[in-house]
């Protein structure tokens, strides 16, 4: 068995045990008056591990960092830049995560984001991830 397909074995095996927890809900609570709490959703560190290995097992990419202050404005609770060029993440990543419906997981720059599809919302980032 090759290097590469010890690598994927394990991210296979890795998301196997993705799909018998629910890794992907939290709560946050409203501080605000009357404000009930309300779901977030992110990346577990199953997940987060699995996306790591899958772009490590796919050797070097030329891929361009953004520039620093539109990568300073990818955070938690806001939108993506208007304009920012986003891509989907391989099929082969997206058959390992499994994201709730209405959200996706694109790849900007170096990095991969877990993005609202109606809003697009950030709720996760992983920086330096894509190669």
């Amino acid at each position: 068995m090759g290097r590469n397909q010890r690598i994927l074995a394990t991210i296979l095996i890795m998301s196997a045990s993705l799909l018998v927890t629910n890794p992907v809900s939290g709560l946050a609570q409203g501080r605000d008056k009357g404000v009930s709490a309300t779901a977030t959703v992110t990346l577990s560190s199953d997940m987060q591990l699995a996306i790591r290995s899958f772009y490590s097992a796919r050797g070097e990419r030329s891929v361009k960092a953004l520039p620093p202050g539109i990568r300073k404005r990818l955070a938690r609770g806001k939108p993506l830049p208007p304009g920012i060029a986003k891509t989907r993440v391989p099929d082969g990543l997206e058959s390992l995560i499994r994201v709730p419906a209405g959200y996706q997981i694109v790849e900007v720059g170096l990095d991969v984001l877990l993005v609202e599809v109606a809003t697009d919302i950030i709720h996760d980032v992983l920086m330096d991830v894509v190669t």
